[in-house]
């Protein structure tokens, strides 16, 4: 089968397309043809081992998975003998942030571990960009106790994170202030935000309302400028470890503290995909596509994801 390989950690340019055997599942797995992945964030920490301690994961001194991917959307073509839920010509889709090995023709996946099936009438597409955006957005989102009614205002609201942050924040009926450039005007008040503003033109900072959770979904601010916006008993939580890595130690200095900075570390990615897979059903969420590339085009697809500059997902078409 195609597959995309690589034995060090750098850039994209050590990625070999290459042809390696199909996997060999095990009683307990599924084999699915994969159709569409993502191009993500994670994949990018993954590629180039950055910050650091994402080894710790990975692999310490190399990857430990020759094929990279975290996401994958696919029909199951091979059933274990073990399993009960699956059947040949299920349409699937599935995210894991240490890595599946799903950039290649053919993942093996355990029944039980990261996958679900798709809902009726969404495509492979869809599915596969309400992964990993989504389960950063909702492993984030659920650290603050939110009532309907409560503010919050999304900085970065047009990637892959904030996007998802928007959509499940309006599902639980939350007053959202987004905050987006110019050219994604269109789309981020698609996503039925209350108010916008446009960093390029407007100051954001000097906004007169109080918010009960500031999120900066692409960690480009700090919590320095977006304390003013918090009301008394406000949190902020942002995507990144912020100028200084401040975002591991603020959460020490603010713990008695009215406003506080919280830093949590993402889990339960399949609980996520069924959060996701309910509103998908729902038609409560629709995400953001920007793009997509092919397997041959690899160096580029993570050459711009790595820019910062995409707006919500990155599609890297598999067959």
């Amino acid at each position: 089968m195609k597959a995309l390989t690589r034995t060090q950690y750098g850039g994209p340019e050590n990625i070999i397309l290459a042809e390696i055997p199909k996997p060999t599942i095990k009683s307990d797995e599924v084999l699915v043809n994969v159709k569409v992945c993502t191009i993500n964030r994670t994949d990018c920490g993954i590629l180039w081992a950055k910050p650091f301690p994402i080894r710790l994961f990975t692999g310490l001194t190399k990857p430990k998975h020759l094929v990279p991917g975290t996401d994958y959307s696919g029909i199951v073509t091979e059933v274990g003998s073990a399993v009960k839920e699956y059947t040949v010509g299920d349409r699937v889709w599935g995210f894991y942030d240490e890595g599946l090995q799903s950039h290649a023709d053919y993942v093996a996946i355990k029944a039980n571990t990261y996958i679900t099936k798709i809902p009726e009438n969404i495509s492979f597409e869809e599915a596969v960009a309400s992964g990993e955006g989504a389960h950063y957005a909702i492993n984030f989102i659920n650290k603050i106790d939110l009532q309907a009614g409560d503010k919050v205002l999304v900085y970065g609201a047009t990637g892959a994170i904030g996007s998802a942050a928007v959509q499940i924040l309006k599902a639980r009926d939350i007053f959202v202030t987004a905050v987006a450039n110019t050219q994604n005007m269109a789309k981020i008040k698609a996503l039925g935000v209350d108010r916008i503003y446009d960093y390029l033109t407007q100051d954001w900072t000097g906004d007169e309302l109080k918010y009960d959770f500031v999120f900066d979904a692409v960690g480009k601010s700090s919590f320095g400028i977006c304390k003013p916006l918090l009301k008394k008993e406000g949190a902020y939580i942002s995507s990144e470890l912020g100028p200084g890595n401040q975002n591991l130690y603020l959460p020490l200095l603010t713990r008695f503290s009215s406003q506080k900075v919280i830093f949590p570390i993402p889990k339960d990615t399949k609980a996520s995909m069924l959060i996701m897979n309910d509103l998908l059903r729902k038609n409560q969420y629709k995400p953001l596509i920007e793009r997509s590339y092919s397997l041959e085009d690899i160096v580029d697809a993570y050459t711009y994801v790595q820019s910062g500059q995409k707006t919500g997902n990155v599609l890297l078409k598999i067959s």
